[in-house]
């Protein structure tokens, strides 16, 4: 008698991780392979590292006005110069550090989130629930965002906490947009038909089944989204409507030195916050060049 073929055995737990850990493997391998991402990643590492240690890297007390120092060259004494006020440029490039990238990351988590809530919701969904919210996405699109931004900031305290929450809420439309369509495109495959089958929860789907399939292109937009949000801060900063002193930002330590007898004659002091600045954001962008290269699907493993 014939043998009945044996029907190959369910794929177990541990295989299943394993299939996420060689995924995880060929992303890594992938973004290593992109030598400006590894690049700008190392100088992020440094830059992040340098601000939360600014208590115990900074020479001075970076609020620490000096009469006699006052726009005081690069010395061994203040590696960086000083500013106007006699405080140590390097001190403060440090502590400035910490209110600029605090701001970005908030900003980018606050707007990332109210994006995909939304553009889940839009995507998944669809009818008049995503006509709706798309219709709400076009009207925040079709403010000029800059004005809307300077007249609200200007209404109220710039504070760094008004800050995070104005960004968040002026800028989750492109995230939304991406989310939406990558929902339209996810939620007719197998695995969610499947889901919805066996009568899964909702929120499970979306968030459980869906949106884990579709965080790549999210995580590089948010990345890319930190080095816009910094460039923001520094504009209203330097245009005065941003965090006020003595609270330090690069931006407002820009804002400080925006005089032309400073720029010929203490060239050091809007060199090294705008250098922090340009090299912050190049990072950034070079890490979000490299995470969208290692988590598209479309490029092929050499």
């Amino acid at each position: 008698m014939k043998q009945k073929a044996k029907s190959p055995p369910p794929a177990s737990g541990a295989e299943t991780l394993s299939e996420h850990e060689s995924m995880f493997r060929i992303i890594t391998k992938k973004f290593f392979q992109n030598k400006l991402a590894v690049l700008g990643l190392i100088i992020l590492l440094v830059i992040i590292s340098s601000a939360v240690l600014a208590p115990w890297l900074a020479t001075h007390d970076p609020n620490a006005q000096s009469l006699t120092d006052r726009l005081a060259p690069p010395s061994a004494d203040n590696w960086l110069g000083a500013d106007h006020l006699g405080r140590d440029i390097y001190s403060r490039i440090l502590y400035a550090g910490q209110m600029s990238l605090w701001v970005g990351f908030a900003a980018m988590l606050s707007a990332t989130t109210i994006g995909v809530v939304i553009g889940s919701i839009a995507g998944f969904f669809g009818g008049w629930v995503d006509a709706v919210l798309m219709r709400i996405v076009d009207i925040i699109i079709s403010f000029p965002s800059i004005f809307l931004l300077i007249t609200i900031i200007s209404v109220f305290r710039p504070a760094p906490s008004m800050l995070i929450v104005v960004f968040g809420l002026l800028s989750w439309t492109t995230t939304a947009r991406l989310v939406r369509s990558e929902f339209l495109s996810f939620k007719e495959r197998e695995f969610v038909l499947a889901a919805r089958t066996l009568g899964l929860p909702t929120r499970r789907i979306i968030f459980g089944h869906i949106l884990p399939n579709a965080i790549g292109p999210v995580i590089v937009a948010a990345t890319l989204a930190i080095g816009m949000f910094i460039i923001a801060e520094s504009t209203l900063s330097f245009l005065g409507l941003g965090i006020s002193p003595p609270t330090a930002t690069w931006g407002n330590m820009l804002s400080d030195s925006q005089d032309l007898t400073i720029f010929l004659t203490a060239w050091y002091y809007p060199f090294f916050p705008g250098l922090m600045i340009f090299i912050t954001v190049l990072s950034f962008n070079f890490v979000g060049d490299g995470l969208r290269d290692a988590l598209d699907p479309r490029v092929m493993e050499k």
